[in-house]
């Protein structure tokens, strides 16, 4: 099983980017996919999730209306689109895959069934 995020960097307040999680190794279809985020000094939050199968979605209420987050069955990727960035939206973005396949409960958890967990890529936003 592998997760590969990608898609970080630097940019200001106000900019956008669009963060990839690829997936191998595992039934795409079959898992929740979410987004996680590790903020200097605060616990890891989960920031969005979604279930390729049904499109069903979770996103916590810090991010609702400024981040997508969408999947890409035939590449079994999932894109995090962030718009409106803000400089509280620092930190480490991680991807991982839970077999508990409901949305909301592994990104309020941060676990469900058998978990898998990639490499975080860092995004950092200026004032």
């Amino acid at each position: 099983v592998q997760l590969q995020a990608s898609g970080g960097g630097l940019v200001q307040a106000g900019g956008s980017l669009r963060l990839s999680c690829a997936a191998s190794g595992f039934r795409f279809g079959d898992y929740a996919i979410g987004w996680f985020r590790q903020a200097p000094g605060l616990d890891r939050e989960g920031i969005s999730c979604m279930t390729a199968r049904d499109g069903s979605t979770f996103y916590a209420q810090s991010v609702k209306g400024r981040f997508t987050i969408s999947a890409d069955r035939a590449k079994n990727t999932v894109y995090l689109q962030m718009n409106s960035l803000k400089p509280d939206d620092t930190g480490v973005y991680y991807c991982a895959a839970f077999s508990e396949a409901v949305p909301k409960v592994v990104c309020v958890h941060g676990a469900g069934g058998n978990d898998y967990w990639g490499q975080g890529t860092e995004v950092t936003v200026s004032s």
